[in-house]
């Protein structure tokens, strides 16, 4: 299996805490939150799409791939890893990973995809996440494109939706980053997340690559 990765930013959630609005496009600093996701996953991976239900055409300036859940009734993440995965092998078939994150973390770390690949390789398992704080992110993963038919049996015929009890079912490395000071995997939830979120930025840290 070869080291390729396919990146996928997931921006299929409904942000209800948000009031219901489009939590991708939010602004943070100057620029929607994706693109700060954008900015720090794209040099890491081979190739990134973008996960999202709905118009593509507003994510149009990021020149992405926009890519729907393949499932109904929005089922979560797991739907958005299944588009990834199904996607890679019709168009990337010389891609063997997909590697997963949030829309709402503008601080995700540079070395993501590196250390969680390392991992997989270095201790033989099948899947990847990473962890902070004594907490883990599955949503911040490595997926093999050969579990898409695995997934997409868990989603459909099971109604399978959380993330971990898929994973559960597979050899998986947990790969950990300090989460002090600052937690890179902080995620914006709510308006006061969006808050914080900036006065980080104003502090400098975890700011995203120009």
């Amino acid at each position: 299996m070869s080291g390729r990765v396919l990146g996928v930013v997931l921006a299929g959630g409904r942000a209800r805490r948000m009031g219901g609005r489009d939590k991708a496009l939010l602004p943070l600093g100057g620029r929607p939150l994706v693109a700060h996701v954008v900015a720090r996953l794209r040099p890491q991976v081979d190739a990134l799409i973008l996960n999202a239900n709905g118009d593509p055409a507003r994510f149009a300036a990021f020149g992405l791939e926009v890519v729907a859940d393949p499932v109904a009734g929005h089922a979560g993440p797991l739907a958005g890893i299944l588009a990834a995965l199904k996607w890679a092998r019709r168009h990337a078939p010389d891609v063997d990973w997909v590697a997963s994150a949030a829309t709402d973390t503008p601080f995700l770390p540079l070395d993501l995809v590196a250390r969680l690949l390392a991992a997989v390789q270095r201790e033989g398992t099948t899947l990847a996440c990473a962890a902070s704080g004594g907490r883990t992110h599955p949503v911040f993963g490595l997926w093999p494109t050969r579990l898409a038919a695995a997934l997409e049996r868990a989603l459909v015929e099971e109604e399978l939706r959380k993330i971990d009890r898929f994973t559960a079912r597979y050899p998986l490395s947990v790969v950990s980053w300090p989460a002090d000071p600052e937690d890179p995997f902080f995620n914006v939830n709510r308006p006061e997340d969006l808050a914080a979120a900036g006065r980080r930025l104003e502090r400098g840290h975890g700011a995203p690559p120009a």
